[in-house]
């Protein structure tokens, strides 16, 4: 599963990791985040992610 990187302050989904902290679990593709989601860092959106 590829890793995103937000264009804003560099932070790194990992889809094996997820992101406990705010529920997401690890093995969750960045494509099956909810459209709600938000970098845990700065609050960017989705959009904002590009393949790292």
């Amino acid at each position: 599963m590829e890793r995103y990187v937000c264009t804003i302050c560099g932070y790194v989904y990992d889809p094996a990791a997820g992101d406990l902290e705010n529920g997401i679990d690890p093995g969750t593709p960045f494509s099956g985040l909810p459209e709600n989601w938000v970098c845990p860092i700065c609050g960017a959106g989705k959009d904002v992610f590009e393949p790292a």
